[in-house]
């Protein structure tokens, strides 16, 4: 095989990831939902590719750094998972990329940045990792302009009741990844989770804050908070946060990695130049 088909090669596997990474990114934004069918294709795309090149352009290193980029990233994605941080299909997608994208592709690219990152050359799924957290963390600029928003224009508190009580931290967080919103709305937007639930003890009702909402407890949850709406127990807006398509932000991660580099990269150079 002659350079030039290394070169096909490595395109494909960009435009093999781009293509499942774009649809699986439409399919989250439409229905928060991704057929396993397409993680399934996917990988089974980047082992064809992985079997052509290998026995051709890789030495036994690349193909025990293949190796070891796919089990840590596997391993990361899980360990994600399982602690509430990833869904499964988020989780899936970094696995597909470390199929198919374990190192930085530079014999087909180089990014605007100027040069690879440590971890883009061996392990290049995790900048793009790191790349889409930045991005989908840029969204609570957008979600604390919109609460302080609205707080001049209702003139209402952002905390009430026992809300008021909670701590400082919690407070900040559910200011920078949740908004009010009517129940009847949170009823209809089923991919938006309530951030905040009651306790109710005799005639004493509790507000409290969640950080973490639950799939499983949601429609409990927004259950809950409309029948005190009903009894006039709490007012008609409440707290809640809208499920991040994250496959979109990985997508975006992946094209700027490929394309200007990884993120934080580029600032710890700025930062030491």
């Amino acid at each position: 095989m002659v350079p030039d088909v290394q070169i096909i090669l490595s395109t494909l596997r960009i435009s093999v990831a781009l293509i499942f990474l774009l649809y699986a990114s439409f399919s989250d934004y439409k229905t928060r939902e991704v057929s396993n069918k397409v993680w399934v294709f996917f990988a089974l795309s980047a082992l064809a590719l992985t079997v052509v090149e290998l026995p051709y352009y890789w030495s036994m290193p690349d193909i025990l750094s293949y190796g070891l980029c796919f089990g840590l990233t596997a391993a990361f994605a899980v360990i994600l998972f399982y602690s509430g941080g990833f869904g499964g299909a988020d989780a899936k997608a970094l696995m597909c990329l470390a199929l198919v994208l374990p190192f930085y592709p530079e014999i087909l690219l180089t990014p605007l940045s100027g040069t690879i990152s440590l971890i883009s050359e061996k392990f290049f799924p995790i900048s793009v990792f790191s790349n889409s957290v930045l991005l989908a963390a840029a969204t609570a600029i957008y979600i604390f302009l919109r609460n302080i928003t609205w707080r001049i224009r209702t003139s209402r508190e952002l905390f009430e009741q026992s809300q008021k009580n909670e701590s400082f931290g919690k407070k900040a967080l559910v200011l920078i990844t949740g908004y009010k919103i009517s129940v009847n709305k949170l009823k209809e937007k089923w991919h938006v989770y309530p951030l905040e639930d009651i306790e109710e003890t005799g005639n004493e009702l509790k507000r409290k804050l969640l950080l973490v909402p639950k799939d499983e407890s949601r429609e409990a949850i927004v259950e809950r908070l409309a029948k005190a709406v009903e009894a006039k127990k709490i007012q008609d807006m409440v707290w809640a946060t809208p499920g991040l398509p994250m496959l979109i932000f990985i997508t975006a991660g992946l094209i700027i990695a490929l394309f200007l580099g990884d993120i934080v990269w580029i600032f710890v150079r700025f930062l030491l130049a």
